[in-house]
């Protein structure tokens, strides 16, 4: 069983900046609502598919169905991935896209849309970005509600279904920030839920963030929509009150998790009631392999790609 973090590719933190539009009051002009999405065929767990914009085309997701006219493979589509920036001068945290990420929200209508019209719901990724901005070290419930609405408004901007929260590579206390309060996660989910009561809201189970869920008689597990382990090739249930039918302990990535391991995960997700399966790292060759690895265990049928 593999115990590292998974390795990606990290030029998300390390690409030139482009400061997201909406932090300057941009005129939105790529927010428009998707189709009515197609309710699945499929009965089964939710599966899950981060992509990594800056190297794989988001649309990768929705080149696999099952055969036999069993409906889509993946449920929802992981943009990964904004950060959370650090303004040294204001001494506050912003949204930050990189021109990738930048250029799959522009082109929503040929990046984004084809997905949501087949079903498939669309997730933008936050991640921290070495600048020591943190979900978990807002100073303030205003800074905390601040940043809610920076990403509520870029989700309402470009037509998004949700937001998933990633605490990885904050460097918390560069820059003269602060290191992960109790308060800080609590304020942020209170105030994006109520901004967002519809939306999807997702935890990548890990960092100082994923451990403070509550403050203050305040506990925001139950907000979160879904959950998941962040140790790929690894069963591991995330430690969060919500029902199996959000949890993902199971994790691969595609194409380096073997195909027997993927398949035992998907197997006793399956046997023991969990509702979703998460995965990683989708590209753009032929995976139907990989893919049908899982599927058997959890739909009862292979994989079959459309390039």
């Amino acid at each position: 069983m593999f115990t590292l973090v998974r390795s990606r590719v990290r030029t998300a933190a390390l690409a030139l900046s482009v400061v997201s539009a909406l932090a300057f009051g941009t005129t939105a002009t790529t927010g428009a609502a998707a189709a009515p999405a197609p309710a699945p065929a499929k009965q089964g767990p939710t599966s899950v598919a981060y992509v990594e914009v800056n190297n794989n085309s988001l649309l990768n997701v929705g080149k696999y169905t099952l055969a036999g006219g069993g409906g889509n493979v993946f449920d929802v589509a992981v943009i990964f991935a904004a950060n959370i920036n650090y303004d040294t001068g204001t001494k506050t945290a912003y949204l930050h896209f990189n021109e990738n990420v930048q250029r799959v929200l522009d082109n929503a209508a040929t990046q984004i849309r084809p997905l949501q019209q087949k079903g498939i719901k669309v997730v933008l990724s936050v991640l921290g970005n070495h600048q020591g901005a943190g979900f978990a070290n807002f100073p303030t419930q205003q800074a905390a509600s601040a940043f809610a609405k920076q990403l509520s408004d870029a989700v309402a901007k470009y037509g998004l279904d949700g937001i998933d929260f990633d605490d990885e590579y904050a460097e918390y206390g560069r820059n003269g920030t602060g290191q992960p309060n109790a308060s800080s996660f609590v304020h942020l989910m209170t105030a994006l839920r109520a901004n967002m009561p519809d939306k999807v809201i997702s935890l990548y189970n890990i960092g100082p963030a994923a451990s403070r869920l509550s403050y203050g008689g305040v506990d925001v597990s139950s907000t979160f929509d879904y959950a998941w382990n962040p140790y790929y090739g690894s069963w591991q249930v995330p430690g969060i009150a919500l029902p199996k039918s959000k949890l993902s302990p199971a994790a691969v990535e595609i194409g380096r998790t073997s195909q027997s391991t993927a398949a035992d995960l998907a197997r006793r997700t399956v046997s023991e009631g969990y509702g979703v399966y998460l995965t990683y790292n989708l590209d753009g060759a032929d995976r139907s392999a990989d893919v049908s690895a899982f599927t058997r265990q959890l739909y009862g049928g292979d994989a079959v790609y459309t390039p």
